[in-house]
């Protein structure tokens, strides 16, 4: 079973999470921000991944430490969940609307980190989230977990809407990206590894 735990401490934060990429076999997320909480639900939901996230963090000086080292830290899983990724599918896409809004997420596990992000996010504040800090979590996911990742929203106009289905693609897409295809022989790369 592809599965991952790990725990990363500093002076701001300390995060722990554990990832299980062929069952969902639970999810239970505490970051201390609840759309944040509410986002990672998503994601783990329709993504139909195995995933616990206990995070501590300075939220009395910024939620942005808490976010963004959670994005490392789930980037690491998926690295370190993957192996050396024989077999999987590698690419994956999904488009997710949510009610107005429109949103796509586009990954190649290709061991080269990279983010294209899109979003014209309106709302500045959703709870105790700072909508800005989306796309720093989608790089330290990305960067983090070494991938490729393009995620854009296309239209909507609620930010919590176009949050939610930013999220929820990345989930979709991540789930067929490091889905198992029998046809796939060995490393799916002409180099031989990724």
């Amino acid at each position: 079973m592809r599965t991952a735990t790990i725990t990363r401490t500093t002076k701001e934060t300390t995060i722990t999470i554990s990832l299980n990429l062929d069952q969902q076999s639970g999810i239970q997320i505490a970051t201390g921000i609840g759309f944040f909480d509410h986002m990672l639900d998503a994601f783990a939901k329709h993504g139909r991944f195995g995933l616990t996230v206990d995070a501590q963090g300075d939220l009395d000086v910024d939620p942005h430490h808490t976010i963004e080292d959670t994005g490392i830290v789930l980037g690491e899983c998926f690295k370190q969940a993957l192996g050396d990724k024989a077999g999987i599918e590698r690419f994956g896409s999904a488009f997710v609307p949510m009610d107005e809004s429109l949103a796509r997420a586009v990954v190649d596990l290709s061991g080269r980190a990279y983010l294209v992000f899109d979003a014209e996010l309106t709302n500045q504040r959703l709870g105790g989230f700072d909508t800005e800090v989306t796309e720093d979590f989608f790089q330290a996911v990305a960067f983090a977990g070494e991938f490729n990742l393009h995620a854009s929203v296309l239209y909507g106009r609620n930010t919590h809407h176009k949050i939610e289905a930013l999220f929820k693609a990345l989930g979709r897409s991540l789930r067929a990206a490091v889905a198992i295809n029998p046809e796939v022989q060995g490393i799916p790369s002409t180099k031989g590894v990724i």
